[in-house]
């Protein structure tokens, strides 16, 4: 029998414990699997096995709209817990039936899924959930327990989606199946799998067998111009230049580093600097585009690029670059966390041409080169 059934993915988590256990920013739903993040191969995968009516995926509030950019599924933005999360992707759900699933949990066990869509012909059907046996002598609160009685609980769920909404209008629970239980209803227990175990620390992608990052690299430019203000000081590329004469412009205008972050985010398919640090904001004006690169390179990194190579061209008639050229190719590498010999600096005039030659202003082009950080060097 056919049932209409939604698919829920939760990838809304802050990855924590995984970012801190292996010494890098890299969240382990954005590990790549290949060229796909994992949240999407988990997506896939779980799709692959029945003909979900709908299938959406929650994010966290930080990595929404570029999830949106890059997703082939709905995205909605998740709340501070996975209760809220679920709640929010529920608004979107028109199915009879909701099958939930973390991506942490990212190997799809077919048998256990089929076991779970068996429970659907039960005439008071509530939610089902697979389990594990604790094999070990358990202790808790100063007494034995009978470990033949406990059952350690995973995912995917499967629930009624009315029954499950209103469970969860009951407060926060850690899964479906809590939430439902308070609500007196019966859950089904299915056998599940060890290979459903949580991809939580770094040391568990080892012998892990997810396909490794692809080594592939993705080119973009970046282009800014600002016009030149009297007695505003000038920043560029971080370095601040003798002169007269600073940068029109809403944060401290430097044009350089504005260029690069929109190098970045081109390569990412993550919009322009514009969309992240708006000029109608009051929160960036005279902003430090230091910071404002700091925080788009931290956010690449999170879901899984790193720059690899910079080649910067600064456009301008004045101020003369060269006696800071040098100063501007340190600043970057250290911002980017790169060997000086990735990064490149040049500066030209425009031979007293456009209005760059009318000292009106200087135009910055960057071009960047990212590639997936390499997630299973960490093991090595």
């Amino acid at each position: 029998m056919s049932h209409r059934i939604a698919l829920i993915l939760m990838a809304a988590g802050d990855s924590t414990r995984f970012c801190a256990s292996t010494n890098i920013s890299l969240k382990k739903q954005w590990l790549r699997v290949g060229d796909k993040p994992l949240w999407q191969k988990v997506a896939e995968d779980l799709s692959a096995l029945y003909p979900f009516c709908q299938i959406i995926i929650a994010a966290s509030a930080s990595d929404f709209l570029y999830m949106q950019c890059v997703s082939p599924f709905p995205v909605v933005k998740g709340g501070d817990t996975r209760a809220q999360s679920l709640r929010n992707a529920l608004e979107c759900v028109d199915a009879e039936f909701v099958f939930v699933s973390d991506v942490a949990r990212w190997y799809v066990d077919r048998a256990v899924c089929e076991r779970l869509f068996a429970c659907l012909e039960n005439p008071d059907f509530a939610c089902a959930v697979p389990f594990v046996s604790v094999p070990d002598t358990t202790f808790y609160q100063g007494e034995y327990l009978v470990r033949e009685d406990i059952k350690r609980i995973q995912t995917p769920q499967l629930s009624h989606t009315q029954t499950l909404r209103k469970a969860l209008d009951l407060g926060d629970f850690s899964d479906e199946s809590s939430a439902i239980h308070a609500l007196g209803k019966r859950i089904d227990f299915v056998l599940g799998s060890v290979r459903l175990s949580k991809l939580t620390l770094g040391e568990d992608l080892r012998g892990i067998g997810l396909l490794p990052p692809s080594k592939e690299s993705f080119c973009a430019s970046g282009f800014d111009v600002h016009a030149f203000e009297e007695g505003k000081p000038m920043v560029l590329g971080g370095v601040s230049i003798e002169s007269p004469l600073g940068f029109r412009a809403h944060s401290d205008g430097d044009v350089l580093l504005h260029a690069l972050s929109d190098a970045i985010l081109g390569a990412m398919c993550a919009g322009d600097i514009g969309q992240w640090f708006p000029d109608t904001s009051e929160e960036f004006r005279g902003a430090d585009s230091k910071k404002l690169l700091a925080y788009i390179y931290t956010y690449a990194k999170s879901v899984g690029f790193e720059v690899r190579y910079v080649d910067i061209t600064i456009m301008a008639q004045i101020p003369k670059i060269a006696p800071y050229k040098q100063q501007i190719r340190d600043c970057v590498a250290t911002l980017l966390a790169l060997p000086k010999s990735r990064v490149s600096i040049k500066a030209t005039t425009t031979e007293s041409l456009g209005f760059i030659g009318r000292k009106e202003g200087v135009a910055v082009s960057a071009n960047v080169t990212l590639g997936y950080i390499q997630w299973d060097s960490i093991l090595n």
